[in-house]
């Protein structure tokens, strides 16, 4: 088991380095076949990933988490597009960051690279699996793929497929694997190959990213709780707020930018909290509250210090009321995990204050925070939206795994 991954641990490291020099165009092909070999195993990935479900249902597994797996013709063409989009961005790779000619006449640039090797590891969610081969691929690097047993079957249908699509479009057979060896050990010993592998890119539940990070000896790109929450200020339109919350909340429950905690003004509280909560109750959501909302809402039931600091992915939303905008930043900047948090406001003195002071990867203003993610912010397919600092944050794609290496140019230059 160890010489088979640390085997194709070296074999993506060559198809690395291979990518990183292929032209733009070269890997932009690939993007342009991949949709096109999606089409091809439709039937097969749909089938494949009934089985997974049945297969999950019948061991018990959460309703939220038999969301994430699922499939359906609607989500099927959503990856195909994302595909595309990811093809119309911009190369990445070549572009001269900065640069200056010293007084000497010694020509400096700093260039985007490649990272060089990704490895993705990954529960449920199996469109994870064609966005991190289309994201890798434009950025011009190396990926290996280890999704978990539950999408097992699906996963091995659509990464044969962008393994189809490489190697139609020229580029290194190895430049995708999918690791199916089982078992965490396999996991363990790939978390072990740094001499192969740059960057190491967990999804999944907090559990899984925090194993990964103690156990890990390449860096990690972590993708931490989806704590995302919003204040209605005391200037908000009803009817806006109203719509926010509604489509943050329930578009889709499971997913890790769905609205997990809301923060309303006091001063609309008494005439805001029973519209928005009728609401809720009619679309079967359970409240958790403060005291003021309990009080307000008879059908709430009293929040507890962990309700504040909940990713429930579920028809569960913590409802607090507070003081003020300032109240509403020092309770999310305590209680989230930063990774979107919004402001439902007409005043520019709130809205600056919220944008200045809020520490999250995406602070947004009077939209959903649904809207939190690569497709809206015109990225297409991404890997995931990190809630750290270092190198990347928020949602990362093609920009977000290149690294850069400065270029110099002289002519018989020496050290003086």
């Amino acid at each position: 088991m160890k010489e088979k991954i640390k085997n194709i641990a070296m074999q993506a490291q060559i198809a690395g380095l291979a990518l990183g020099c292929a032209t733009g165009k070269t890997r932009s092909t690939f993007l342009k076949m991949a949709p096109l070999a999606l089409e091809t195993v439709r039937d097969d990935v749909l089938e494949a990933n009934a089985l997974d479900i049945k297969e999950a249902e019948d061991q018990g597994v959460p309703p939220a988490f038999i969301e994430r797996l699922r499939l359906t013709e609607k989500t099927f063409e959503y990856m195909k597009k994302r595909l595309i989009e990811v093809s119309d961005l911009p190369d990445p790779i070549g572009k001269v960051i900065d640069g200056h000619v010293s007084e000497t006449g010694l020509d400096v640039k700093r260039v985007s690279v490649p990272l060089g090797v990704i490895g993705i590891i990954y529960e449920a969610r199996p469109n994870v699996t064609t966005d991190a081969a289309s994201v890798c691929i434009k950025s011009g690097n190396a990926i290996i793929l280890r999704g978990g047993k539950e999408a097992a079957r699906t996963n091995k249908v659509l990464a044969d497929a962008m393994i189809q699509a490489v190697k139609d479009a020229g580029l290194p057979e190895h430049s995708i694997q999918l690791l199916e060896i089982p078992g965490h050990e396999a996991v363990n010993e790939l978390l072990k190959q740094d001499q192969y592998i740059d960057v190491i890119i967990p999804r999944g539940g907090k559990s899984l990213i925090k194993a990964i990070s103690r156990e890990s000896r390449i860096p990690v790109i972590k993708h931490y709780d989806g704590i995302c929450q919003m204040y209605i200020a005391e200037d908000a339109d009803f009817k806006m707020a109203v719509d926010l919350v509604l489509n943050s909340k329930l578009d889709r429950v499971e997913v890790c930018n769905a609205l997990e905690s809301l923060l309303i003004d006091e001063k609309i509280a008494d005439d805001f909290l029973p519209i928005i909560g009728k609401h809720l109750k009619d679309n079967d959501v359970e409240i958790r509250g403060c005291m003021t909302t309990c009080k307000l809402l008879k059908y709430a039931t009293e929040a507890t210090e962990y309700d504040w600091s909940t990713e429930y992915l579920d028809r569960i939303l913590s409802v607090k009321v507070v003081d003020n905008v300032d109240c509403a930043i020092e309770h999310i900047n305590k209680y989230g995990s930063g990774h979107t948090d919004v402001i439902v406001s007409s005043s520019k003195k709130n809205i600056d204050t919220f944008v200045n002071r809020v520490d999250s990867a995406s602070v947004m203003v009077n939209a959903s925070t649904r809207l939190s993610g690569g497709g809206a912010y015109g990225l297409g397919s991404v890997v995931g939206i990190s809630t750290g600092k270092l190198h990347a944050r928020g949602p990362v794609g093609p920009d977000e795994l290149t690294s850069y290496k400065w270029i110099a140019i002289g002519d018989g230059h020496l050290r003086e």
